[in-house]
């Protein structure tokens, strides 16, 4: 009998430390907080070209529709939080809309004569955009200049490309040279926006200078572009700007704008950070520099307003999503800028304005998935998963907090384990897919440092680690 008893005692106690054993060696992703990848600036948007006064009404939007819009973009509530507004430095000598004004309407009769500066405090609407956001705790405005005035170009407009007279292999009427010209004219822009309450951080002034448009657009080689940054920057500096470069159309091409930087000691010095767009190559890896990258614009193609959340097309909030996963996680970008936050018609923009009343894109709920809860200051840390339909991307917050975004890209639910190094705590999903917009779910639980999340199928799932 008592051989019987040790033997089932035996058998239990080998069986019940197996459990746990099996249970440990089970497959799970990792994601560890200890680690720090790149610093997170933010998110946001444009509402460049008079969006913004389309917001403040100038289409018939009533003043409790402007509240709700604007609650929708910048609230951290029930909104997407967005931390980062870039205003578009205007160079037109008219009013018309989709046009951007400039604070120097007409040539003050050369380079060398005393300025005519213009400033209506309106600025199509962006200020009193940016006033709103700075109520709602937005600290960061990134001003960008599409072109200079066309006075101070060799094709005399500031639409149809064109180069700012002064720079290398430029030939303008009587050698002009604007080139400090347009520094002051840059700086002094920021200065009008702080005479109205609003501390300028940021400062570009070239959009695209690879492409010629029929619309405001000016162009810069790479050697052009560092020979500009070495006249502007000292100013901007002096003015306590930080100075950004150069907006390329696309990612890559960005690359050979950001190398002639770092290759210039004086270049490098003023630029505090390099700006790309996506357009005409997608993020796919880090830019080749040490300091800060932005995605500063991007925003998909295509002729009609969709709201849908995953139809395949690339307007859709589960492209849109995907499209900030793979910037952050495969591009290291400190910051994610869509292109316009709300815009009229066949619109790509996250919401559509229509007289007064708006709609809601799934995009827009896309954004929000990370802008929301992932906050200026934090760090992007290590994370993977084991599914490889799962991507995964985590953050911590300044305050203590942790963000993991999961992208389910499989078509069936599944479940995904996470062990957490550097503490876990409280989780709280938020489900974005085509039922739920940013919804809290009970799809999260924590035991220990171990984290297991349901997904949705064709999901984004944001967990909140307190």
């Amino acid at each position: 009998m008592r051989r019987s008893f040790a033997l089932a005692l035996t058998v239990l106690t080998a069986c019940s430390l197996a459990a746990p054993a099996a249970a440990q060696d089970a497959p799970r992703g990792r994601v560890d907080f200890r680690s720090g990848l790149q610093r997170i600036d933010g998110f946001g948007f444009s509402e460049a070209f008079q969006r913004a006064a389309v917001i403040h009404g100038l289409n018939g939007l009533s003043a409790p529709k402007q509240k709700e819009v604007v609650d929708l973009l910048f609230g951290r509530d029930t909104g997407a939080g967005a931390s980062i507004l870039r205003l578009g430095i205007g160079s037109s000598s008219d009013k018309v809309y989709d046009h951007m004004p400039s604070i120097e309407p007409a040539d003050p009769g050369g380079p060398d004569a005393p300025p005519k500066y213009v400033w209506d405090g309106d600025d199509g609407g962006q200020v009193w955009l940016a006033q709103q956001a700075k109520a709602y705790g937005v600290k960061r405005f990134y001003a960008d200049a599409w072109s200079a005035p066309g006075f101070m170009k060799d094709d005399g407009t500031d639409a149809n490309g064109g180069t700012l007279c002064g720079l290398q292999g430029t030939s303008c009427a009587n050698g002009a040279d604007w080139r400090k010209a347009y520094a002051n004219y840059l700086v002094r822009y920021a200065r009008f926006y702080r005479q109205e309450g609003i501390r300028i951080t940021d400062l570009g002034f070239t959009n695209e200078p690879d492409i010629t448009v029929s619309y405001a657009s000016m162009r810069f080689t790479p050697a052009q572009a560092v020979e500009f940054v070495k006249v502007l920057g000292p100013v901007a500096k002096k003015a306590g700007l930080n100075l950004s470069c150069c907006d390329h159309t696309g990612w890559t091409g960005q690359a050979d704008y950001t190398r002639a930087i770092e290759a210039d000691p004086q270049a490098s010095r003023w630029v505090t950070t390099i700006t790309g767009h996506a357009y005409s190559s997608p993020v796919t890896a880090p830019q080749p520099t040490r300091g800060p990258a932005w995605m500063s614009e991007w925003g998909p193609g295509g002729s009609t307003w969709n709201e849908n959340w995953d139809d395949g097309t690339e307007y859709s909030g589960f492209a849109v999503a995907s499209n900030i996963d793979q910037t952050m996680t495969a591009g290291n970008a400190g910051a994610y800028l869509y292109w316009l936050g709300a815009s009229i018609g066949a619109t790509r923009a996250l919401i559509q304005l229509d007289g007064d009343a708006y709609h809601v894109s799934k995009r827009f709920w896309a954004l929000a998935a990370y802008s929301r809860f992932i906050r200026p200051g934090a760090t992007r840390v290590a994370a993977r998963a084991t599914d490889p339909a799962v991507r995964v991307s985590a953050y911590r917050n300044a305050d203590g907090t942790k963000v993991v975004e999961l992208l389910n890209t499989g078509t069936a639910k599944s479940t995904t384990d996470l062990a957490l190094d550097g503490g876990a705590g409280r989780a709280q999903a938020y489900l974005t897919d085509a039922d739920h917009s940013v919804s809290p779910v009970a799809a999260a639980r924590t035991h220990g440092r171990d984290l297991s999340v349901e997904l949705a199928p064709r999901s984004l799932t944001t967990v909140v680690l307190r």
